[in-house]
């Protein structure tokens, strides 16, 4: 009797101090969301101007990184929506609508009356209802300077057959955040985690949510047994037995005063509903076997097909004293829930001439995102090692290892050869984390996201696609040259604010550390 009430005395303490920083953070904070509320409601006046649907072809959108991508359910296409871009002095961000046409390789730019504020990290899920409806929740904006931040509560929802934004006002739901998770089970959206920051304080939290799409309404969850810590930043994927998976995430603690350890977890979760009830959940700890992807964070995570899900890039910082160094990653690992195991992604590289036109006829004929990255080609192994050079003369080098082909490649032909001397980059991502992922008929996307050298960070815009059936060889929709992006140097001398808020699209944090910013979005 005594070791059980010490130890329910102990669980209450714990919710006690959760409760005290929640409250802490929420009045430090109150007065930077008032602040920032007025910036939210001038760009909002602006998005009020817009009073009709105007879509636009257009070039692909502008870099960016923590934006969501979805691939559209009836439609060969895939939407993004939001994100967040630093140019060194400004921190930007978005509440554009991009649509990718992946038969026609096209972007189309869609303005529609009424969106959602702008934001970043923030979580978007796609139900198939309605001929497609996206559904998003949270994340957060900030001043243009970074130094004020407003993490959202709202819920929205964007009707893909009629092109129209509604926000669903409901009570009882998540407290404001970002860097949570959020999956479609069933008719419910389930939710978990995340993070809210002010200047001087922050709180990580392992909280569970749903809403039921039936009825519009925000429940709590609140499961049985022991589940994953606070933290932000996990992959949270729906498996075939009905049960909700989550892994790895990031979390800080203050260890003392104006210093804070960072964690990044690594342990992995199964949340079902007990005994097949919905209104009541259970959390187990699970140890899968196989290959598991090195401690990260800033990783990105989508569905590959037979259920699993697919995990790449991310981003492992070395933190000493006064220093940050991040080692970024541009490898897959897959994750089978049915045999609990998982393994690392190796591509075949190109199957032979030869091989190719003996079993032609044989090939189911496929989309056209299909046959495009069927036709990438690689060499290999290849290295490719790539310099970028900071303002402040830091040389990073950026090394990417295409994996061995299964068989002999061919030798190039001439129109090859003319194409590498043109300057075509062997296919790929480079290293990255906060990349957008989507997968559409087996065909994996990889688009943005952000890597660091020295102090610049350079935000990606580049779109990349793997046909995970074949795994043969990245194709490269959309270049980039990370050399090309403006790089402003930060500056100690107050600018005039009107100028400053009339020039910003927005804001998002820019945090010291790669892993930080990536970490918790």
């Amino acid at each position: 009797m005594g070791k059980k009430g010490k130890k329910e005395k102990k669980g209450r303490g714990a919710e006690k101090t959760a409760a005290k920083m929640e409250k802490k953070v929420s009045k430090r904070s109150r007065k930077e969301e008032e602040d920032l509320e007025a910036l939210i409601a001038h760009f909002q006046t602006l998005d009020a101007k817009k009073t009709q649907i105007v879509e636009t072809p257009c070039s692909p959108p502008s870099p960016r990184l923590n934006a969501s991508l979805l691939a559209h359910p009836e439609k060969d296409e895939l939407i993004l929506f939001g994100g967040e871009y630093f140019n060194g002095q400004k921190t930007f961000l978005y509440n554009e609508l991009y649509v990718y046409n992946i038969r026609k390789d096209t972007w189309t730019k869609v303005d529609i009356p009424s969106p959602p504020p702008r934001r970043c990290a923030h979580q978007a899920v796609m139900v198939p209802q309605g001929g497609g409806q996206l559904w998003v929740f949270g994340g957060e904006f900030a001043s243009p300077n970074g130094e004020q931040f407003y993490h959202y509560k709202d819920l929205w929802v964007l009707h893909l057959a009629t092109k129209t934004w509604e926000q669903v006002k409901s009570t009882g739901g998540p407290s404001g955040r970002s860097g949570h998770r959020m999956v479609a089970w069933k008719r419910q959206l389930i939710l978990f985690g995340g993070f809210h920051e002010s200047t001087r304080d922050y709180i990580y939290y392992n909280d569970v949510y749903a809403f039921n799409l039936d009825t519009f309404t925000w429940s709590k969850l609140s499961p049985a047994g022991t589940g994953p810590t606070p933290r932000s930043g996990c992959q949270m994927s729906v498996s075939p037995q009905g049960g909700i998976i989550l892994y790895g995430g990031y979390s800080k603690q203050r260890v003392k005063k104006d210093v804070d350890k960072g964690t990044r977890h690594s342990d992995m979760f199964l949340l079902k509903p007990e005994d097949g009830r919905e209104d009541k959940w259970v959390w187990t700890r699970i140890n899968p076997s196989g290959v598991k992807p090195t401690p990260r964070s800033g990783f990105s995570v989508a569905t590959a097909p037979n259920h699993q899900t697919v995990f790449f890039g991310g981003v492992c910082d070395e933190e000493e004293e006064e220093n940050l160094e991040g080692e970024f990653f541009n490898d897959l690992y897959f994750y089978d829930a049915t045999r609990n195991r998982w393994f690392a992604g190796q591509l075949k590289g190109p199957k032979s001439e030869k091989k190719k036109r003996r079993r032609g006829r044989k090939e189911e004929p496929g989309g056209g995102s299909e046959q495009a990255c069927g036709e990438a080609s690689a060499q290999g192994p290849v290295e490719v090692v790539k310099e970028v050079v900071a303002e402040d003369g830091t040389v990073v080098t950026i090394k990417q290892v295409l994996a061995a082909p299964g068989s002999a490649g061919q030798p190039q032909s001439e129109d090859e050869d003319s194409s590498e001397e043109a300057g075509n980059p062997v296919p790929g991502p480079c290293p990255r984390s906060n990349a957008m992922l989507a997968v559409k008929h087996g065909v994996l996307y990889v688009y943005g996201g952000m890597f660091e050298a020295g102090n610049r960070q350079v935000t990606l815009s580049d779109l990349h696609c793997l046909d995970l059936h074949r795994m043969e060889a990245w194709k490269t929709l959309v270049e980039m040259d990370p050399e090309t992006q403006e790089w402003l140097e930060e500056t100690d001398s107050e600018e005039d604010s009107e100028e400053e808020v009339e020039g910003a699209e927005g804001g998002c944090e820019d945090e010291d550390s790669a892993e930080e910013s990536s970490a918790e979005d």
